[in-house]
């Protein structure tokens, strides 16, 4: 049973929304007119102290790698704002098209279809549907639903992975590939590491997250979040968002935020704190979260580029014998890094402390 459009107990919520599966998306549907109070953030969550008016991340014309400039350009960002889009990247506009649709397809089968792969039911942890960030760690619950996917092979992916989204997924990260390289031979050239042989590929690069984040019509977005302020976990995040908006990056510098605008055809790129401590703080993970909204349901699809599992990340030797600075993150197996950012609630940047020396 749906809860009431007045009154919610704390269980009933936690029934209709987490153990059946209707997540946020059921929850909007049932066409409620405020949020739960298991959603209403702490006032200091749900605002931003500055938003800056007419200025954003910077927009980067990737459609010739062999210009200096271009590399001059992500390197600054990479640093400056840890944040920038890219146009003109070749991934097909078709494409990404394609994976959004399936994005929608999923969300819109019915709840007990997509609760087939809740971490209750799910045959593999690496298939795994969603609702909020962890609600069993939350304070307050995060008015998102997400399907996240962890890449092993084409196969399982072809066995395991949702029918309505699988193909169109697989396209996207396939497509997706020769970009994220180019990106990485970038930003590691502007770090001392002119070759990325195999070992250094599977040590920045070598497992690949996706997920399929749904944002549905909130009644009350004043008092609660799309997704808490937090940085990602990853060597380099690659989103696509439709044309929605609400993705906010945090400027450090200024205590404010930005706004980052929907630019038909491109993709976000965002440094994550495993680039951060490779190269020893030059390149920045920054903050970000998403607003809810009263308007329109929003969609993203993040792909998560990161080390393996087992493997130890610490400042690249290339940085420290580049610049003589001294490590300032200590070495940490990745797994560990890892865990540590899903024990808890969205909270900022304070996760990279768990590396730091």
């Amino acid at each position: 049973m749906a809860p009431s459009k007045t009154g919610y107990a704390s269980d009933h919520v936690t029934e209709f929304v987490i153990n059946k599966g209707n997540g946020a998306k059921g929850l909007s549907e049932t066409g409620i007119k405020s949020i739960p109070k298991q959603y209403v953030q702490p006032l200091e969550e749900r605002t931003m102290n500055k938003v800056i008016v007419g200025e954003s991340i910077p927009i980067i014309d990737v459609s010739n790698w062999d210009d200096p400039k271009v590399a001059s350009s992500i390197r600054n960002a990479a640093e400056k704002w840890g944040f920038f889009q890219i146009i003109n990247h070749d991934v097909p506009i078709e494409v990404l098209d394609h994976v959004k649709e399936a994005t929608c397809r999923f969300f819109d089968m019915p709840a007990e279809e997509k609760n087939k792969y809740s971490k209750e039911n799910t045959v593999s942890n690496n298939v795994r549907y969603m609702t909020s960030f962890i609600p069993e760690v939350e304070k307050a619950l995060e008015w998102k639903d997400y399907l996240s996917l962890f890449y092993v092979s084409e196969d399982e992916a072809s066995r395991l992975w949702p029918a309505a989204c699988k193909d169109q997924v697989l396209e996207y990260m396939n497509k997706s590939e020769k970009v994220i390289n180019q990106l990485l031979s970038v930003l590691m050239k502007g770090l001392n590491v002119t070759e990325i042989d195999s070992e250094k590929e599977k040590l920045i690069s070598g497992s690949r997250r996706i997920n399929l984040n749904y944002y549905p019509i909130c009644p009350s977005p004043e008092l609660t979040v799309g997704v808490g302020r937090h940085s990602d976990v990853s060597t380099l995040t690659v989103l696509l968002q439709d044309d929605i908006g609400g993705l906010y990056v945090r400027v450090e510098a200024r205590d404010s935020w930005v706004h980052v605008p929907p630019v038909k055809g491109s993709l976000v790129i965002n440094i994550g704190d495993a680039l951060q401590i490779f190269s020893n703080g030059r390149y920045k993970s920054i903050e970000h979260r998403v607003a809810a909204n009263d308007e329109s349901n929003r969609i993203s699809v993040p792909i998560f580029v990161n080390p393996r599992p087992t493997d130890i990340i610490s400042p690249l030797p290339e940085v420290l014998a580049s610049t003589g600075e001294e490590p300032i993150y200590k070495p940490v197996l990745y797994s560990d890094y890892v865990k540590h950012f899903y024990r808890k609630a969205h909270d900022g940047k304070l996760t990279l402390d768990f590396a730091k020396k």
